[in-house]
């Protein structure tokens, strides 16, 4: 027999690629499976971004990178960031990696061990909490409730901070929520973290121009107070729709790059080439199909909450940010995974169910928008006629 390390036994999973497993199966078998499950956007990557990769290949860039990336890809986000945030960062602050979750595996296994805390949202990305699993750190869940509008509360999360607490995860515009957090509470934050010099941040900003209904993104790069202890993650995934071609980056303080980019020469060497001259066009070429993916990511959002709100048993309130709404199902006597089973079972309709987020997640389902508004519709009858027609459970 095999003796793995324990805590390769404490490793979970994101549920919504064993949705999507299903979903391909069962369109294979011939259902029209209309899948509101996956957190990608349903829009090509824009012609010049695919134009630069083939362009960077027939070049001849071929070969390695240097581990943190290549400067020009790097100086390109230095601009991206100050365009963004307002803030003037360092390219040698700079990593690229191989999408979004990189970034948050390093932070974790950094500051994850037995004995350790770490905090992080519930309802939120189930990865956080897979890899602090696997450390033999002590997960710490943060509150987001549907009260607060999905936002984290400064107050209860300074409260669950104590003297093991290592790191603390924060994400807004947020998945699987939508939520979106103010300034004022961010604010409200920064200032009693003061008094926690210890613990290191990690804010996952991947949506972070993902906002409607006039919200702006606040980003903890703003507040200069916490550059020493602050890793920002963000990347190229929903922003641009290049979820296939894995392309991340992260700013981390000085004391911490170094660490970060011998893990980057253990684990993944370097980013190829021709993807980090394709992350340099998006950057620095024409926003407009940008502009157009939210445009229409803003009429689906209000197409999906009047619908999610006409159905019975269902409340839905108004996400602020990202591509995902997180209704309330509770009313109509389902929990919440079985109530996703069945729909993709029976309607063929594919959505998340709220606890593969967390331990606070019963009595919601994730429904992504990234789909279009002809389905999104399609979609809300099937489940409309569904729960008309069947009890809970």
């Amino acid at each position: 027999m095999l003796h793995t390390i324990s805590g390769f036994d404490r490793i979970g999973e994101e549920n919504a690629f064993a949705v999507l497993a299903r979903a391909t199966a069962l369109n294979a078998a011939g259902k029209d499976i209309i899948n509101l499950g996956i957190g990608q956007p349903d829009f090509r990557t824009p012609d010049h971004i695919v134009e630069a990769a083939i362009k960077a290949l027939r070049d001849g860039h071929h070969g390695y990178t240097p581990a943190t990336g290549l400067l020009a890809t790097r100086e390109a986000v230095a601009r991206r960031t100050l365009t963004t945030t307002g803030v003037e960062v360092s390219p040698e602050s700079i990593v690229i990696l191989p999408g979004g979750k990189p970034t948050m595996y390093a932070a974790i296994v950094m500051f994850g061990e037995p004995g350790a805390e770490i905090l992080y949202p519930d309802p939120g990305f189930p990865i956080y909490r897979s890899m602090i699993e696997f450390t033999g750190a002590t997960p710490v869940p943060v509150p987001v409730r549907e009260e607060n509008g999905f936002a984290f509360s400064a107050d209860e999360t300074l409260s669950l901070i104590t003297e093991k607490t290592r790191l603390l995860i924060l994400n807004s515009p947020a998945n699987p929520t939508g939520g979106v957090t103010p300034r004022a509470e961010i604010e409200k934050l920064v200032k009693g973290l003061a008094d926690h010099p210890d613990v290191a941040i990690l804010s996952d900003e991947i949506y972070d121009v993902m906002t409607y209904d006039g919200e702006e993104h606040c980003s903890l790069l703003t507040f200069p107070e916490l550059r020493d202890r602050l890793i920002v993650l963000n990347g190229w995934s929903k922003t641009w729709a290049m979820t296939g071609w894995r392309m991340g980056w992260s700013l981390w303080p000085d004391q911490l790059y170094d660490k970060i980019r011998k893990l980057a020469v253990n684990c993944w060497s370097c980013v190829n080439a021709p993807s980090q001259f394709a992350g340099i066009a998006a950057i620095d070429g024409p926003q407009d199909d940008v502009a157009a993916m939210m445009a229409a990511f803003d009429r689906r959002r209000r197409v999906v909450v009047e619908g999610l709100n006409a159905l019975p048993g269902v409340t839905c309130a108004t996400p602020k940010g990202a591509f995902y709404a997180f209704p309330n199902i509770s009313g109509t006597g389902w929990k919440a995974k079985k109530l996703a089973s069945a729909l993709l079972e029976e309607t063929s309709v594919a959505l998340i169910g709220g606890p593969d987020f967390g331990i606070l997640g019963e009595g919601y389902v994730r429904l992504s928008y990234a789909n279009s508004e002809e389905n999104i519709r399609k979609a809300l009858a099937r489940m409309d006629g569904f729960l008309r027609s069947n009890t809970g459970s």
